[in-house]
């Protein structure tokens, strides 16, 4: 049986931009697809996973509750990766996050990317 193709989106945006909606639920759509998802959150994209932060927001209609989506992704077994730079200056630690969200450096999306990832940015 051949190896899951691998999907890399890399979330740099927040609560406040409907382009993180749309990361997520193609997130959710690789893995409906049956793709190999990981997610990598720098900058504001870190906000999503911060907990509670997220039980509230919808930002798209047409999408599940951003929370939902989110979980999809964690509940599936995805790899989720927060920036360690981008976590310390906003003053947030591991018990800051959900759980299934790890601190790691960019380090751990390079080898699904070595791999041949598709990689998309929001």
């Amino acid at each position: 049986m051949s190896e899951k193709r691998k999907l890399v989106v890399v979330i740099t945006r927040g609560l406040d931009d409907e382009r993180s909606s749309v990361a997520w639920s193609i997130a959710n759509g690789g893995i409906n697809n049956g793709l190999d998802v990981s997610v990598f959150l720098a900058s504001s994209g870190l906000d999503w996973v911060r907990k509670g932060a997220a039980d509230n927001a919808h930002l798209n209609p047409e999408d599940p509750p951003m929370i939902d989506m989110i979980r999809k992704v964690i509940d599936n077994g995805c790899f989720v990766g927060a920036c360690p730079p981008c976590a310390k200056v906003r003053g947030y630690t591991a018990d800051s996050f959900i759980d299934g969200v790890t601190i790691v450096g960019s380090i751990a999306i390079h080898e699904p990317v070595k791999e041949g990832a598709a990689v998309l940015t929001f």
